[in-house]
């Protein structure tokens, strides 16, 4: 009986330790990490290639991948290459679980790195945790991602939508006041999100108008918001939705002044949607909190277009690409961090740590307590059918906390380009 007893003992310990090494990864156990050996670590992405979001979006995960291919000619991150798995699920929800699962049970990729899209990446947030994925810098601003208790593995990397929507609501309110400012959003928790961050600064908004991405027609949202006597508009819109806001409110002689979210307002990719007209887009306010494309003095800038030519096949360098090469030196400084004995638990403990400086202009709030990513953004206008700062950066929270200024400096990259172990 004793004996019976002592083997099924040994038994429950040998499944928890597989259990354990499988989220893991090796540690002491000498079993396997999913997705690394000793010459690679091999992560995925999904990715709208395709689709009603595919209009500059298409061009973050290639960014990203040429990153790492800068950082694998000069070496890799010790010792391994990254190797880069993007797979396109044309902003469908129900292609983004499929190709989710084909990168975790078949592909057997060590994580998910900047998933895009919070109507997307919301279907897969408990298939990766069940199957202890790390769940790493969510392209999405959804409050969502940051649930550490709910949610260990997964972390954001764009300020939260209602973090941005107190700092463009505070614009209105400083700049604007006494205008008539409406709404239109995403119908979903971008949607959602921005506008409870608009209306924690403002109040109620006057009027208030969504759109789903199946439907390539604002036609009715414009002409409500234009019977309402809106002044300014808000906009929580993806680049397709910006375009298709700013040209049909011209074809119906509705001119407010736009202010939109950072996630639709790449002059770049908005403009190329307008064609002809994108005059239109002149005097329009956004945000961001990474460098500009236009601005060729900023190092960074300057390291991501020799990225760009060499890796890149030299694409149209617009904010897109700036945003994925700024997600892979994240990544990079996370697997720098995590050690050379890389596990999947090390990779969290790593960005839990934080301290990861980079090309934000204000600091990534990483900690066991908040997963969120940027704390803030800085105000942008287009002049010239370009994108410019004004002003000073601001960082805020998701709740009643002040819109402060930020008056912290980005550092440099490395003169290598590459972070530093």
């Amino acid at each position: 009986m004793k004996r019976t007893a002592t083997a099924a003992l040994a038994v429950v310990l040998l499944a928890t330790a597989g259990c354990t090494s499988e989220g893991g990864g090796s540690g002491s156990s000498g079993a396997s990490v999913p997705g690394v050996t000793d010459s690679e670590i091999v992560v995925g992405t999904h990715m709208p290639l395709t689709g009603p979001a595919a209009a500059g979006y298409s061009k973050i995960a290639p960014a990203t991948k040429a990153y790492f291919d800068y950082v694998n000619a000069n070496g890799g991150v010790h010792g391994r290459k990254i190797s880069y798995k993007i797979k396109d699920d044309g902003y469908n929800p129900a292609n983004t679980q499929t190709v989710v699962r084909e990168l975790v049970l078949q592909d057997k990729v060590f994580a998910i790195l900047n998933g895009l899209g919070t109507p997307t990446h919301t279907g897969v947030l408990d298939f990766l945790k069940t199957n202890r994925v790390p769940d790493l810098f969510v392209a999405s601003g959804s409050r969502s991602w940051n649930q550490p208790d709910k949610y260990p593995g997964t972390f954001g990397f764009n300020p939260d939508y209602t973090v941005e929507g107190k700092i463009l609501g505070t614009y209105v309110k400083e700049n604007l006041a006494g205008k008539k400012t409406c709404f239109l959003g995403q119908d979903d928790d971008f949607g959602r999100d921005s506008l409870a961050g608009i209306e924690k600064i403002l109040g109620p908004v006057a009027a208030k108008e969504s759109y789903v991405t199946s439907n390539p027609n604002v036609g009715p949202q414009m002409g409500a918001l234009k019977a309402a006597g809106c002044e300014v508009v808000v906009l929580a819109t993806v680049p397709g939705f910006t375009a298709l806001s700013i040209g049909t409110a011209a074809k119906i002689a509705f001119k407010p002044q736009f202010v939109v979210s950072n996630v639709g307002a790449d002059p770049t990719t908005v403009g190329k949607t307008l064609g002809a007209a994108a005059p239109l887009m002149e005097g329009l306010v956004a945000a961001n909190y990474l460098p500009l494309n236009n601005d060729d003095a900023n190092p960074w800038i300057q390291l991501f277009k020799k990225v760009n030519a060499a890796h890149n096949g030299n694409a149209e360098f617009d904010n897109n690409v700036v945003y994925g090469m700024s997600v892979g030196y994240l990544f990079v400084q996370a697997l720098q961090a995590a050690g050379k004995d890389l596990t999947r638990d090390k990779i969290i403990e790593a960005v839990q740590k934080n301290g990861f400086q980079g090309p934000g202009s204000v600091p990534l709030r990483f900690s066991a307590q908040d997963h969120s990513g940027y704390g803030g953004e800085q105000l942008t206008k287009i002049q010239g059918g370009k994108a410019v700062y004004f002003g000073t950066p601001y960082t805020t929270d998701d709740k009643d906390g002040p819109v402060a200024p930020y008056t912290g400096q980005p550092v440099a990259p490395p003169q290598s380009g590459v972070p530093a172990a």
